[in-house]
C-alpha cells in the first residue's frame, strides 16, 4: 500500500471513539495542530466522519490542556506539502477553526 492510503487517528482528550483520519492528512494536520497549541491557542476542528464510521461530520474543541495523541498506520512519514500546511493554517485562523480540506497541490510555474 503507498503512504497516504493507510488511516490513522486522533485520540482526543478522555473519549474512547477515536478520531480517523487518512495518514497523509493526519501528518499535515499535525503540523498545524502542534502549531497553534505550541503557541496557547485553542480552536475548533471539523471534518467528515470516514468510511466505514457514522455518516456526517464532527467538531472539537482543542485546547493545549487536553491531552492528545496522533497514531499513524504507516511507520515511515512521507514528505509534506508545503502549500497545503499553509492552507490548513489559514483554516485554523479563521473564526470556523481547522476544517479538513482537500489535498492543495504545489503548481509549477
Amino acid at each position: 500500500m503507498r503512504y497516504g492510503q493507510r488511516m490513522g487517528s486522533i485520540q482526543y482528550g478522555g473519549s474512547a471513539d477515536p478520531i480517523h483520519v487518512e495518514d497523509r492528512a493526519l501528518a499535515h494536520l499535525k503540523v498545524v495542530i502542534a502549531t497553534k497549541l505550541r503557541r496557547q491557542e485553542s480552536f475548533t476542528m471539523s471534518w467528515k466522519h470516514a468510511d466505514g464510521d457514522a455518516v456526517g461530520r464532527s467538531t472539537i474543541w482543542v485546547h493545549p490542556s487536553i491531552p492528545l495523541r496522533f497514531v499513524f498506520d504507516e511507520p515511515e512519514a512521507g514528505p509534506l506539502n508545503a502549500r497545503w500546511i499553509e492552507e490548513l493554517m489559514h483554516t485554523a485562523n479563521s473564526t470556523g477553526g481547522i476544517s479538513l480540506i482537500d489535498e492543495v497541490l504545489e503548481t509549477q510555474e
